[in-house]
């Protein structure tokens, strides 16, 4: 069937490839006949474009004061602005209940610039910047009528709340099934990695 529909395509491609006439007359079709275009064709003459004009050429330095918007240039956003101007700084708050090794705990973490008592607040930072992109949440929970595994991931509790990227943030996480374990490792080293 699959094959059929391949061969299919494929002749119906060529015919109609075939049947579009050549842009100046007399030269031969893809089919191998002479071009069916009248000598004064509607169409106007096309030109080739030299290949050294194909070369790219390089943009104007962008000075530090204008946006890449000035240039009509859309970068994509890795974090959205904060809800309010007066909420520029992320911090959060981690409770950890039953990782072990000396995981468990409260732990405060600021970012831009990293700080607080988190253990591993620069990676942490880094690893939620990465996460924050429009549209999406870093700490969304696993949609309703998902199909996860049915695995456990351990004992291991988290609590994540605060601001970030100016919005707020209340956060449960736990490791009861392959979704959860997923959700929560995406999150590693916020929230500390499994122990073993």
């Amino acid at each position: 069937m699959l094959r059929r529909l391949l061969l299919t395509a494929a002749v119906s491609a060529t015919a109609a490839l075939s049947a579009v006439p050549s842009a100046v007359a007399g030269t031969p079709s893809i089919a191998g006949t002479p071009s069916a275009v009248p000598e004064a064709s509607p169409l106007p003459a096309v030109s080739p474009v030299p290949a050294a004009s194909l070369v790219p050429t390089a943009l104007p330095a962008v000075p530090s004061s204008l946006s890449a918007a000035a240039y009509g240039v859309a970068l994509p956003a890795i974090m959205p602005p904060p809800a309010r101007p007066d909420d520029s700084v992320d911090r959060l708050t981690v409770t950890v209940h039953g990782a072990g090794g000396g995981a468990d705990g409260t732990f405060e973490l600021a970012c831009h610039p990293a700080g607080g008592s988190h253990p591993d607040a620069v990676e942490a930072c880094d690893r939620l910047d990465r996460k924050t992109t429009w549209g999406k949440d870093p700490f969304a929970p696993v949609p309703p009528d998902t199909l996860c595994t049915m695995q456990y991931g351990g004992p291991a509790t988290a609590h994540v709340t605060g601001t970030w990227a100016g919005r707020p943030v209340d956060a449960r996480y736990d490791r009861s099934d392959g979704c959860e374990i997923s959700r929560w490792n995406a999150l590693v080293p916020l929230l500390p990695g499994a122990r073993s």
